[in-house]
């Protein structure tokens, strides 16, 4: 008899821990949302973004976007636009907003195209089957890259810190990719690979995209864009 009491009572507490927990996440996540307000022009209402040169947030792991706000008040990462914006947040409302973009779902991105600019003005016009057929080239390179890595070159396979689905490392605080836009990865790791970014754990993302070529680059973020 005591000891199903005692089961009981655990049961209940745990409940209420349980309930307490999830009433303070919503009511955070709120409160995110409204601090958010002003993070929509670049980054969508939900943390989507429609624009490819402004990140997605949405899903993103609340620990890594509290790391990202923080570098940007503190000038660790160096963003003009973002600094501003950081510099007028507590720790609270970056707990906040981090919080509220983390509970919300990215969305799939539309069928990749290359962009115009690739084509040479001296060659003649590939056709449409031509184009095709270079994007599903370079997605498989990039897929290969994104999982083998380049065992020549010493480029280590993504896959190892990202995941297999690009969900990222929550607990090692590397971040989730899937779905993001190819134009901002291709930005996010030419400014690894220049030095224009260096605000990661030992300059890893440096030592790794320096030895990328930019067909490796443009290759394993048309990929991971098209990764849900």
């Amino acid at each position: 008899m005591i000891k199903k009491l005692l089961t009981v009572s655990i049961s209940l507490l745990l409940a209420t821990a349980v309930s307490h927990v999830n009433a303070q996440g919503n009511a955070s996540a709120s409160a995110g949302k409204t601090k958010a307000a002003s993070c929509a022009g670049c980054h969508g209402e939900d943390g989507n973004s429609m624009m490819p040169g402004f990140p997605k947030l949405a899903g993103q792991h609340q620990t890594y976007l509290v790391k990202q706000l923080q570098a940007f008040k503190s000038g660790a990462r160096i963003a003009p636009m973002m600094a501003p914006l950081a510099a007028g947040l507590d720790d609270q409302a970056i707990q906040e907003i981090a919080t509220y973009y983390a509970g919300n779902k990215i969305s799939a991105n539309p069928a990749p195209v290359l962009p115009a600019n690739d084509d040479d003005d001296d060659a003649p016009a590939k056709t449409e089957e031509q184009k095709k057929a270079e994007l599903a080239d370079l997605i498989t390179q990039g897929s290969d890259l994104y999982r083998n890595g380049n065992l020549s070159r010493e480029v280590s396979a993504c896959v190892a810190c990202h995941g297999p689905y690009a969900e990222g490392n929550k607990p090692a605080s590397f971040p989730s990719l899937h779905s993001q836009h190819a134009e901002y990865l291709i930005k996010t790791l030419t400014d690894f690979k220049t030095g224009a970014r260096s605000n990661n754990r030992e300059n890893m993302m440096h030592m790794i995209a320096t030895k990328m070529t930019d067909e490796d680059i443009k290759a394993v973020s048309y990929y991971i864009s098209t990764m849900k």
